[in-house]
């Protein structure tokens, strides 16, 4: 596993991580162990495509079949990001 991921990363919530929604604040959250991360709807939308299965590649087309101007680059990093703060784990084929 490495922390730089790339269009064929496989990227999936670490296991002590999860991807929640606080009704009240009508925000998405990504709670971890001592630690919670406000979410915007984007940032939410790309964790909730992150199972292990789908390639980063395989994210973007499926969030731009959602929404106008999906940056792959923008997705990578923002993963990366995660990844480094171990929110994230990516394994590559």
């Amino acid at each position: 596993m490495s922390t730089a991921v790339r269009p064929s990363s496989r990227p999936r919530l670490a296991p002590h991580v999860r991807l929640g929604f606080d009704r009240a604040r009508g925000r998405y959250m990504l709670l971890g162990p001592e630690s919670v991360t406000v979410l915007n709807t984007s940032g939410a939308a790309i964790l909730d495509l992150c199972d292990g299965q789908r390639t980063v590649a395989e994210i973007v087309a499926k969030l731009s079949a959602r929404y106008d101007h999906v940056a792959d680059d923008e997705v990578a990093q923002f993963l990366t990001r995660l990844a480094a703060k171990r929110c994230v784990e990516a394994d590559d084929d």
